[in-house]
């Protein structure tokens, strides 16, 4: 692990400038740890605000970025405008990669920095993955598929570095929440939004809200399923009011892309 991280940090100190795209994620936290150390002030991190990455994310990783001390930077973009992600097909994600880090790549040239890097690893790749493919087509480097570093091998990094966010829940924008198909629009984003901050205030932490028209469908972990009465009551009567007319739990619980 040790000889993947200084190859990283090598092609990052060759790069001589870079930006991170920056969620505040484990993997992203760490590639921002390692541009820092490879090359200071000439390595900046850009969160991007839109309307498919819940606002408590937007903060945290304010909060992440000032730990790890590099440049941070919020720019605000809206995939509202791109028909085709809209229209929620399966290659949503596609689309919406491309629009993004084609942003991204724009800033870096008018700002002159040699290259855009983002956190993708080995674990995230197999299967139904076509975001990744949009980020390859733009030749994002993706230094963790480089080196063939898994998601443990990043989370066993940002312990020993001393992250914060080292055991923090993957995450995926909101739209991974809304059912093939189903259009998206800002006031669907929001419903799931709201509905997932209704969870995180129970103190839950790795779960998923699915809409799926007007029924809202709860992926907790298993042996995170045992809601007592006031839970349930909590849940049922604060869904309603965001908007779903009908909230399911879903026995066989959470599992990353069951939309997919």
């Amino acid at each position: 692990m040790v000889s993947k991280i200084e190859k990283i940090k090598n092609d990052f100190e060759n790069f001589g400038s870079l930006i991170v795209a920056f969620s505040g994620g484990v993997d992203s936290s760490v590639l921002a740890y390692l541009a820092k150390k490879a090359v200071d002030e000439k390595a900046l991190a850009i969160t991007v605000d839109s309307e498919i990455f819940p606002k408590r994310e937007i903060e945290e990783s304010k909060k992440i970025a000032k730990e790890i001390g590099i440049n941070h930077r919020v720019i605000d973009f809206s995939l509202l405008n791109e028909p085709r992600f809209i229209e929620n097909n399966s290659k949503r994600c596609y689309y919406c990669k491309k629009e993004i880090f084609s942003s991204l790549r724009k800033f870096s040239s008018q700002e002159e920095y040699n290259k855009v890097v983002e956190g993708t690893n080995t674990s995230e790749i197999k299967g139904h993955r076509p975001g990744y493919e949009a980020i390859k087509e733009l030749n994002i480097y993706s230094p963790f598929v480089e080196y063939g570093v898994k998601k443990e091998e990043v989370r066993e990094l940002a312990a020993k570095l001393g992250l914060a966010v080292y055991d923090k829940p993957s995450n995926a924008c909101l739209a991974s929440r809304i059912s093939y198909e189903e259009k998206i629009t800002s006031k669907k984003l929001d419903m799931v939004e709201k509905a997932e901050d209704l969870l995180y205030d129970m103190d839950f932490r790795q779960f998923r809200v699915r809409k799926h028209g007007d029924l809202a469908r709860i992926e907790l972990p298993r042996d995170k399923r045992d809601l007592d009465k006031d839970q349930m009551n909590y849940l049922e009567s604060n869904m309603k009011k965001i908007g779903f007319k009908y909230i399911t739990l879903d026995l066989t619980g959470y599992r990353s892309g069951s939309m997919n």
